[in-house]
């Protein structure tokens, strides 16, 4: 029997009605892409749509170039709900969102499950809204392709990245780090914080972004050490806050969205 992972915030941090998340993400989507290069990685943030949906849609676009050639989202996130150390993947054969089902690539499980730290953990999965929230943008830039979901809990960077290098693969695997930036600051202290991150990303230095910084500081840092031992470019395409889009001024969170490219692209 197939064990499906239902939605856990459909109609919280996204709509619920399919026609009603396809136009809103359709929205997010409309400004044509700047670059004709293939991303290999995607950094991008995972609040309510209307909070950062404008940025992570920055990201997105990019994909429709590629749309027929990945087969494999590799998606690393932090975890919100449950406290472990490792990193999580599930036993679920699809995830489900209003826009259909993904099927889970329960081959990459085997292929990392002998590195330290990697573990199975439904319930780091259960009620989770960092991987889910992507879901609906990926529906809507590939075609077919199958989901390796990574919750990542207490992991150093050094274990993330031997997870990515696993999973490398070719141009088929696209790699996915959801993270947003600080939080509850006010805008102008955020405005420099964010920065900070911005350019520590951009330098490939994994060492100076800190648990103030990001709440997937482990996954992006961890994207950080493979990119820059593999001579990566990366592109910066959004840097904002929840003070730009849907908030007040006075505590708000940072989104960004960022690339990564072959250098041979």
């Amino acid at each position: 029997m197939k064990v499906i992972r239902k939605p856990a915030v459909a109609g919280l941090f996204y709509p619920n009605d399919p026609a009603e998340l396809r136009a809103q993400i359709n929205g997010y989507l409309a400004n044509p892409s700047t670059t004709n290069q293939a991303p290999k990685a995607l950094i991008v943030p995972h609040a309510g749509y209307s909070y950062s949906g404008q940025a992570a849609g920055t990201a997105y676009k990019d994909l429709f170039q590629i749309k027929h050639l990945i087969k494999r989202v590799v998606l690393l996130g932090p975890a919100h709900r449950v406290g472990f150390r490792g990193i999580a993947f599930c036993s679920s054969d699809t995830f489900n969102t209003p826009l259909g089902d993904i099927d889970i690539d329960h081959s990459a499980f085997a292929a990392i499950s002998e590195i330290p730290g990697v573990l199975l953990l439904d319930q780091a999965h259960a009620e989770e809204h960092c991987l889910e929230v992507q879901l609906p943008f990926l529906q809507s830039t590939l075609d077919n392709f199958k989901l390796v979901p990574l919750v990542v809990g207490d992991a150093d960077r050094f274990t993330v990245a031997k997870v990515i290098e696993k999973l490398w693969g070719n141009n088929e695997t696209l790699f996915v780090i959801s993270s947003d930036l600080s939080h509850f600051h006010n805008y102008e202290s955020a405005n420099a914080l964010d920065k900070k991150t911005c350019e520590a990303i951009e330098h490939f230095n994994p060492g100076q972004i800190g648990f103030e910084q990001a709440c997937g500081r482990n996954p992006v840092n961890g994207l950080l050490e493979v990119a820059k031992s593999k001579q990566m470019s990366v592109s910066t395409l959004a840097l904002c806050n929840s003070g730009d889009t849907a908030g007040d001024k006075d505590r708000v969170v940072g989104y960004g969205a960022w690339a990564f490219y072959h250098s041979a692209d």
